[in-house]
């Protein structure tokens, strides 16, 4: 295990910045998830942690030593990979095998490891296939036993479970989680999932066009996120937004129909003049049973049955409002009232997308 340290990491390819200034400290054993959608430049910090991409600017330290002119395989990291990347023509022994002989290993310690290895992730039953004889799922824990095998500094995986289906996907988590419980071992997981994000991480680092917008524990993420990208990316499904204007020094905010909601706690004064987009969470809205303080009239919209829990899109203020009940107490009303209790809002700014704190 390793200490991980990034600091003010930047790469550019020419005129062309992608990662700006990350800076992030990984503790021994901890679990990091990089989670974010295409192109935000996840894969991209993951590669030059593994050295596979030079880095414009910053440093990358494990237990204190700078690691940025380190090879790959100076650096005693090991990568599982989206598309497994076995060799086709070894079998699955020789796969998990390989780099303990080029690493020197006697013929009984790499026998001895890669059973062990085997047993603890049940495909001990499989070491004399071939990859092509081999499932998906297989295929995956065979890629993360010939990472296991090499008892590495740090762990990284590249979006390891794109390519299964859901199912699989669910199976091959827990599979992961036990993993890395078992090992201890210091790990760095990207994804673009968030459930994946959510149910792996001991914190999250949430990327968008090349920034950590923000970093925490999945419920620190999910239950304060710092910018509405954080808010709306983070959640399924996603958090509802309206747009309002401050009033009463920060006190409430009026919709666009004249609804007056009544925020948590007074914004700060110097933003009371400016025009707010408010989050609430489908979980978070209530049916009310009559007009009370932050209540709202809705129309009934598109409904989807999840067995359950139910997700009812209602029409408020020309947009839609998702809303999430479960089987019990689905309304089957055409028009109703529904209640956005005041602690459960969030307030950001229109212009920067950050999060309002209050006075």
């Amino acid at each position: 295990m390793a200490y991980v340290e990034l600091k003010n990491l930047r790469k550019s390819y020419n005129e062309t910045e992608v990662i700006h200034g990350l800076s992030l400290s990984i503790e021994e054993g901890e679990f990091i998830v990089i989670v974010g959608p295409s192109g935000c430049g996840k894969s991209t910090t993951l590669r030059m942690i593994a050295g596979l991409e030079k880095i414009t600017e910053g440093e990358i330290r494990f237990g204190g030593k700078i690691v940025n002119d380190l090879r790959p395989k100076e650096r005693n990291i090991a990568m599982v990979f989206q598309n497994y990347a076995l060799y086709p023509h070894m079998t699955v022994f020789q796969n998990m095998a390989y780099s303990l002989k080029i690493a020197g290993l006697s013929k009984s310690m790499v026998t001895s490891k890669v059973n062990e290895v085997a047993q603890m992730l049940e495909i001990k039953d499989l070491l004399e296939r071939r990859p092509n004889m081999l499932s998906g799922g297989q295929r995956q824990r065979v890629a993360m036993g010939r990472a296991v095998v090499r008892d590495p500094t740090v762990f990284l995986f590249d979006e390891p479970l794109s390519n299964l289906d859901a199912k699989l996907r669910g199976q091959m988590r827990l599979e992961i989680k036990r993993l890395h419980q078992e090992l201890g071992a210091t790990s760095i997981f990207v994804t673009h999932d968030q459930v994946e994000a959510m149910t792996l991480a001991d914190r999250l680092v949430v990327m968008n066009d090349g920034i950590a917008e923000q970093i925490g524990t999945p419920m620190e993420v999910y239950s304060q996120p710092m910018t509405r990208f954080v808010a709306d990316f983070i959640g399924s499904p996603a958090m509802n937004f309206l747009e309002a204007d401050l009033e009463n020094d920060g006190q409430t905010a009026k919709l666009q129909d004249g609804t007056v909601l009544k925020l948590p706690l007074r914004i700060s004064p110097r933003n009371k003049d400016r025009s707010v987009c408010l989050g609430i969470r489908p979980e978070d809205i209530t049916r009310a049973t009559k007009r009370t303080v932050n209540s709202l009239s809705v129309k009934h919209g598109i409904v989807e049955l999840l067995g359950s829990d139910t997700l009812i899109h209602y029409l408020c203020n020309n947009q839609s409002i998702i809303v999430r009940f479960d089987k019990k107490s689905v309304p089957q009303d055409d028009n109703l009232m529904l209640q956005f209790p005041e602690e459960a809002l969030h307030v950001f700014d229109v212009e920067s997308g950050l999060r309002l704190t209050a006075t």
